[in-house]
Parts: structure tokens; C-alpha cells; sequence
């Protein structure tokens, strides 16, 4: 070999630094699966010039590849908001949110039928960090008024409660908060962004469990924070990054493939809910049925207002006179639906509450258990419901 002779490079060097690039050309209809941990740029300048907190380019992969920029930016669409950002679940969207507004001193408003963990996690950020927590009926309105003291900068909702099923006031509840300076955040996963218009209902901020309708499959955990504030979706970002909150391209995919089937699946849960509802409103073995579409559930009259569907998640409560071990008997007959937590797959699920328990004050009784309507056929579930209810005695 001549000095000037360029050297073969080794078989480890080869099988690292290719020399294939693939054409350019390409499409399809599903989006690509950009991994990333490390982001390459052309030079140093390059490198220097860009910023993460500018999505119009890419510096690292915990700030987002091609793949999740595109679900971030369908997301906001859905919602008809500005900005989106990923999170690992449901909960964590819930964490982003309280990290990137309370400090120590601040007061926050949470309804008292707010999702168990997010209640769990507030009680946690008054013991341990100072952030002083007040729960409040979720049927309060505008007399939230009372409640909002000086240093209040965040009022949660959550349409509807997604045990108790309570539908706020949301509008209501925004004119005070707004009056006094106060900031509102919506869990709007019930609705997945579909059957209720937050944002044109004075919702500042709204988070996701994408975990439900979005992904569809019972198979993912990933939760959205969505805005249409530029200054809040900054103070959002800053509280994302030093949460070091990321999600995996596979995950996003899966909710991405899912996506444009997103209305039609929500709309056959809601159709079949319905039904399912209507038919247990009308069994003796329950005292009420809580399904917003329905006039004994509270705050059916707000749904009515505000609402353009209702998926496939409600809850009944059965009469006094049958015992937890009656109902549990009841849970443990159905063969369809499946026992566990979550919504928003093709598989009906059911579980029963103990209610009083996750609740100050609670004015109902009888035991409460929650459905989740899935994909199977309407009859084939009111059949599986029938024959479990015989079980009760």
C-alpha cells in the first residue's frame, strides 16, 4: 500500500458509519418512527445556533424527534390550541402542570371528585412543599368566589368527575377565576378533546390521559398538556425540561396510528353507553345511574349546555340494601367486561368504588361501580350485565 493510499476502514468502523443513505421520495401514510437519543448536527455553529426550546429544529431527543412533533401538533390541532407537549401518562401531564405554576405559599383549588392519584398528589404537595390545597364541591359554579384566596393561582376542573360523573360549570367557573387573576386547568380526558370545546369555554390550559380514546388499545401510557398561551407554554417547557419528562417513538406511533380513527371509536362507545345506561336506569337492582346524558346525574342540565357527546364512561349506584359482597359477586360474575382500571379500549371493563372513602362529603348511598363501554357488541354487554345481576342474590 502507497503512502498515499487511503486505508480500508475495519469491519467495526464499516458496520458503524455506513455509507448508504436511503433516497429521498418516499411517502406513506403513517408517520415515521424517528428514534433519537442523540441529535446530529452539520457543525459547530449549527449546534450553537439552535435552541430546544425552538420546535422548528431538533438538538436532542428528550425534546422531541419528527415523530412526536407531529403528535404534539395534531393534538393541539384537536383541541384548537397552540402548543402540546408529551408526557409519560396522564398523571405525569397533571404533575407538568402543577410544577410549572405552584411554589411554595401558593393556594390551589382541586374539585373534590378529581381523579385519585392527582388528589393523591396534591395532598402530597401540601405536606411536603408548603402549596396550600382546598378541595370544593365540583357543582359550586361561580360561587367559587369564596373559596379563591390571595396567593390562588390555579383552579383544577375535571369534566365530568371520572368516578362520580358531576359535570361543572366551566364557564362559570372561568369568570371568577379570570375576574381574580387566576389560572384554569382542565382534565379533559373524558371527552378526549372531542365532545367538549375547553378552550372556547375559558379553559387556560388543558392535559390529557392520551393512555384512553387516543391510543385505543389499552396498550400505552402518555399523557398531553395543551395551550393556546405563548407565556404559559413557556413556563410549561422550562417545567418539562427539568422534569426530564420524555416518551417513547414506538408509544407515540401507536397513538399516532390510532388517531384518525379517534372520533369514529369515540362515537360507538358513546352510542352504546347510552343504551347500556338507558337499560340499568331502568333495572331495580339500581337506585341511580350517573351518566351526564341521563337527568339524574348532577349537573346533567350543564351537559346538555356544553357537551356534544359523552364516550363511553359512566357509573351507577345500586341499591342500599345490597351489601359490598353482593356487588363485588356482581362484578366477579360479568364475562365480558373485565375487571381493571382505565378507558377507552375496544374491551368493556367494570369495577366497583369505594366511594365514601375517596370523597369529604358524599351525599349518596349504595355501592358505586363504574363501566367502561368498549367495542363489543351493545346486546352481547346488556346480556353479560343481565345474567351478573342474577348473581347478586
Amino acid at each position: 500500500m502507497s503512502e498515499n493510499t487511503k486505508p480500508e476502514p475495519g469491519f467495526n468502523t464499516r458496520i458503524v458509519h455506513s455509507e448508504y443513505e436511503a433516497p429521498e421520495g418516499f411517502a406513506a401514510f403513517p408517520v415515521g418512527i424517528h428514534h433519537a437519543s442523540t441529535v446530529l448536527f452539520d457543525n459547530v455553529a449549527t449546534m450553537r445556533e439552535r435552541s430546544w426550546l425552538d420546535k422548528s429544529s431538533y438538538t436532542y431527543g428528550l425534546h422531541g424527534t419528527p415523530t412526536s412533533f407531529t403528535l404534539e401538533a395534531r393534538l393541539a390541532e384537536i383541541e384548537k390550541g397552540e402548543h402540546c407537549l408529551l408526557t409519560p401518562s396522564g398523571l405525569a401531564a397533571i404533575t407538568l402542570v402543577n410544577m410549572a405554576f405552584l411554589q411554595s405559599g401558593d393556594h390551589v383549588l382541586i374539585p373534590d371528585n378529581v381523579y385519585g392519584p392527582s388528589r393523591d398528589q396534591a395532598e402530597w404537595l401540601s405536606r411536603s412543599f408548603g402549596i396550600s390545597v382546598s378541595f370544593y364541591d365540583p357543582l359550586i359554579g361561580a360561587g367559587i368566589a369564596a373559596l379563591i384566596e390571595e396567593r390562588t393561582y390555579l383552579i383544577w376542573v375535571e369534566v365530568p368527575g371520572s368516578v362520580s360523573m358531576e359535570v361543572p360549570d366551566v364557564p362559570a367557573i372561568c369568570a371568577v377565576a379570570h375576574a381574580r387573576g387566576v389560572l384554569v386547568a382542565l382534565d379533559n380526558t373524558w371527552s378526549a378533546g372531542i365532545a367538549f370545546a375547553a378552550f372556547e369555554h375559558g379553559v387556560d390550559i388543558i392535559m390529557q390521559a392520551l393512555t384512553k380514546y387516543q391510543s385505543g388499545g389499552s396498550d400505552v401510557l402518555m399523557g398531553a398538556v395543551i395551550t393556546r398561551d405563548e407565556a404559559l407554554n413557556a413556563r410549561l417547557q422550562m417545567a418539562h425540561m427539568r422534569l426530564g419528562f420524555g416518551v417513547g417513538m414506538d408509544d407515540v406511533y401507536l397513538v399516532l396510528r390510532n388517531l384518525p380513527t379517534l372520533q369514529l371509536r369515540f362515537n360507538a362507545h358513546d352510542q352504546s353507553a347510552r343504551k347500556i345506561a338507558s337499560w340499568l336506569a331502568s333495572r331495580p337492582e339500581i337506585s341511580k345511574v350517573l351518566h351526564p346524558t341521563l337527568p339524574d346525574c348532577p349537573g346533567h342540565d350543564i351537559w346538555q349546555r356544553d357537551f356534544t357527546g359523552a364516550g363511553g364512561l359512566f357509573s351507577v349506584l345500586f341499591d342500599a340494601k345490597f351489601s359490598e359482597e353482593q356487588t363485588d359477586r356482581f362484578v366477579d360474575s360479568l364475562k365480558l367486561f373485565k375487571l381493571g382500571y382505565s378507558w377507552g379500549g375496544a374491551h368493556s371493563l367494570c369495577i366497583p368504588y369505594r366511594i365514601q372513602h375517596m370523597r369529604t362529603n358524599w351525599p349518596e348511598s349504595g355501592i358505586l361501580v363504574r363501566f367502561n363501554i368498549g367495542l363489543e357488541d351493545t346486546q352481547d354487554l346488556i346480556a353479560d350485565i343481565q345474567q351478573a345481576l342474577t348473581m347478586l342474590n
